[in-house]
């Protein structure tokens, strides 16, 4: 969303708590990512802490999900 490259723009971005996740079917999802909504967006704005799929290549996703299934890696 537009509103949400803005906001990251203008580094009103958390990534404290946040991480990744590998489902099942190879799709990666930042999770926790507080991103605060655009001071200039209208009543279209994104809602601040929605799950974002991350966009990685087929091979970068396997070897994700290889190190994530290892015991002790996280």
């Amino acid at each position: 969303l537009g509103t949400e490259v803005k906001s990251v723009r203008a580094g009103q971005i958390n990534l404290a708590e946040s991480y990744c996740r590998v489902d099942d079917s190879l799709q990666v999802y930042l999770l926790n990512a507080h991103i605060s909504q655009y001071d200039f967006g209208n009543r279209h704005n994104h809602e601040p802490l929605r799950p974002r799929r991350l966009l990685l290549h087929r091979s970068e996703i396997r070897r994700l999900y290889g190190q994530v299934k290892e015991q002790g890696l996280t």
